[in-house]
């Protein structure tokens, strides 16, 4: 019987360490869960966001970088490449 005991209580620890308890009480209240869904992937799209203008921006840097070097073939590639994206940068659509 103490055998079943300690292994009774380990188990009760180790859902409790799990959290079950708090995921069944958000899953019956379901208000509380749209809402932090929300801001999670409100969170998550702001930051897809300002990610992927650095790294725009920062290929755009590297490509003018690059075509200041005036390399034959691939300096007039990257010429046009970043006039196509300025003349996008500058006519604004919306």
């Amino acid at each position: 019987m103490d055998l079943l005991d300690r292994r009774l209580m380990k188990v009760a620890e180790d859902m409790e360490r799990s959290q079950m308890a708090e995921y069944v009480e958000l899953l019956n209240r379901p208000l509380s869960l749209i809402w932090r869904n929300l801001l999670a992937g409100t969170a998550r799209g702001v930051g897809i966001a300002v990610g992927f203008t650095f790294f725009a921006a920062t290929i755009v840097y590297v490509l003018q970088m690059l075509g200041a070097l005036n390399l034959p073939i691939i300096g007039d590639y990257i010429a046009d490449i970043v006039r196509i994206v300025q003349h996008q940068l500058d006519v604004k659509t919306y």
